[in-house]
């Protein structure tokens, strides 16, 4: 294949000639062709078959592929890039999370999620419409066979005179007519034969220029598939996490209550026994409804993000789960090694679909500027014509034609200046999508490395701030007991202590998603990615007339 540089000089090309097919004179009796010499005539038509089809894509206009220039720092923070630890793109999902309930959910969100059922389907389309161009480029062969009976007049019709038999695949044909009427003639005509018709020769790469850019949209494709493949884990994670927190949250509130309710009871025996004030016993009371309406909003949460997962696994969550673990035991399997930026353009799947939709749109810089040069195309028949279907096998029976045909662009207004235009524009969108993909995947590492560091120290000073305040609670109630401090110093203490256990369940939830967020953003198992996704789902419930043509 010859590649031309941009600013080329156009290729002309000489003249082309066309051959003319003739038959016999055709007389009111019989219709007849001259003899016809197969062994040589189809060599030579072979010949210019097996040229033509040499001679395709041997231009190409599109432009010499590279990938724009890395648009971020070479190397992540030192400050908070870990020593050590493992590839993300070559450890499992199912190596890397320690809770086996959440691999359970993951593993039933890849078969059933329909998000990533439709993105599998988008594969299979663009997989079609990459076999429809790929085609394009061979000759497409079609048979025919046919039967016409025709009736001829004496006024359309002086005795003699020249005929052309025509049809799809046949040349001509001869054979016997029957007289009618007032001197005119019936005759039949029996036909069988194979055909090319318009195939075009890609000279100037128009038809491989798309047939390449439908195979880079077709990669695309896959890249988005894997892309959601991987983003669904994240989310399934996320989600996981986020309703561990809540149903934690819940039953700290839950305990919250009963203490509240409890310390309620004994404010109102003190306030009976008038050892203290209503004001004492008001002021208990406005912890309970604190506590309860905690309990409401926490149900609420965790009846949404019930939901939210239903809709994230495709369907009823299993009742034969295997048992989750705590915030607190939440733990990953292996230290995450970041790597370079530069390695991230070969293991995320957004940056190759990114890099992909790139190509598809440099093929088509090529098929435009394709457009501007003559377009030539061949039809070819052969076959057998006889006005006798016991004849039709014989050796005089057999016709073929072959000839090329040139379309050369004249004017159209400026369209296919337009069409080259708005090729290089989507061109120019493209290396911007490609560069803010790179952009967004260098902060989204950077952003989960942050993390990895900051909320670990976050969780540590936690512990200490919900120890601290466990032990001040415990003493703010042993001084009001002993009548040194007022009502007002337990509620404060119960309130920070609340508070401080609420933030720390966040907090450990965040460095959980945290951890999920860095193993999506390194591309984790991109290696290990070329599971199919199954259909069937989908076609159970269309039936079974979907799994085949």
């Amino acid at each position: 294949m010859i590649r031309f540089p941009m600013n080329s000089r156009p290729i002309t090309t000489g003249p082309i000639t066309t051959g003319r097919i003739t038959t016999g004179p055709i007389t009111t009796g019989r219709i007849t062709t001259g003899p016809v010499t197969i062994g040589p005539i189809m060599r030579r038509a072979a010949l210019a078959a097996a040229a033509s089809l040499a001679l395709s894509a041997c231009v190409n206009f599109a432009p010499d592929h590279g990938r724009p220039a890395l648009s971020t720092e070479p190397a992540y923070d030192p400050s908070y890039r870990p020593d050590g630890g493992v590839v993300a793109s070559a450890l499992a999902w199912q190596d890397y999370f320690a809770d086996p309930r959440l691999d359970a959910l993951i593993a039933q969100a890849l078969v059933n999620n329909r998000d990533l059922l439709a993105a599998t389907a988008r594969i299979e389309q663009a997989q079609a419409q990459y076999r429809i161009r790929a085609a394009q480029r061979l000759p497409a062969v079609d048979g025919n066979a046919g039967f016409t009976r025709t009736r001829i007049g004496s006024a359309g019709s002086t005795g003699t005179g020249t005929g052309i038999g025509t049809g799809t695949g046949v040349g001509t044909g001869s054979g016997t007519t029957s007289g009618g009427g007032s001197g005119g003639f019936t005759f039949n005509r029996y036909s069988v034969g194979v055909g090319v018709s318009a195939f075009e020769l890609d000279f100037w790469g128009r038809v491989s220029n798309m047939s390449a850019a439908a195979r880079a949209q077709y990669l695309s494709t896959v890249a988005a598939q894997r892309s959601f493949y991987l983003s669904l884990i994240g989310d399934v994670a996320s989600a996981y996490f986020q309703l561990v927190e809540t149903q934690e949250q819940l039953a700290l509130a839950r305990r919250t209550v009963d203490s509240r309710q409890e310390g309620l009871r004994i404010a109102r025996l003190r306030l009976d026994a008038g050892v203290t004030s209503a004001l004492d016993f008001y002021q208990a009371e406005t912890l309970l409804t604190q506590a309860e309406q905690q309990v409401s909003v926490q149900q609420l949460s965790a009846a949404t993000l019930t939901n939210q997962m239903t809709v994230l696994v495709g369907g009823r969550l299993p009742a034969d789960l295997p048992a989750g673990t705590t915030l607190e035991q939440q733990t990953v399997t292996a230290a995450l090694d970041p790597g370079l930026p530069s390695q991230l353009l070969l293991v995320r799947p957004d940056i190759v679909q990114a890099e992909e939709l790139l190509r598809v749109d440099e093929a088509n810089i090529g098929a435009a500027r394709a457009a501007f040069f003559p377009t030539i195309s061949l039809t070819g028949n052969a076959g057998l014509a006889s006005s006798s279907l016991g004849r039709l096998l014989g050796g005089d029976a057999f016709n073929w034609s072959f000839g090329p045909s040139l379309r050369l662009p004249i004017f159209d207004w400026g369209a296919r200046e337009a069409d080259l235009g708005l090729a290089r524009a989507r061109r120019l969108e493209s290396v911007a999508n490609y560069d803010r993909t790179v952009q967004n995947a260098f902060r989204e590492v950077s952003d989960a490395l942050a993390g990895q560091r900051y909320i670990a120290d976050q969780v540590a000073v936690l512990r200490r701030a919900v120890a601290a305040n466990g032990q001040l609670a415990h003493l703010a109630r042993l001084r009001y007991r002993e009548g040194v401090a007022n009502y007002l110093e337990v509620l404060d203490a119960e309130r920070s202590l609340f508070t401080a256990r609420q933030t720390l369940l966040t907090a450990q939830r965040q460095e959980m998603q945290n951890f999920a967020a860095l193993y999506v953003a390194l591309g984790g198992g991109a290696q290990m990615l070329n599971v199919p996704v199954s259909l069937d789902p989908l076609r159970q419930e269309i039936g079974a007339d979907a799994a085949t043509p």
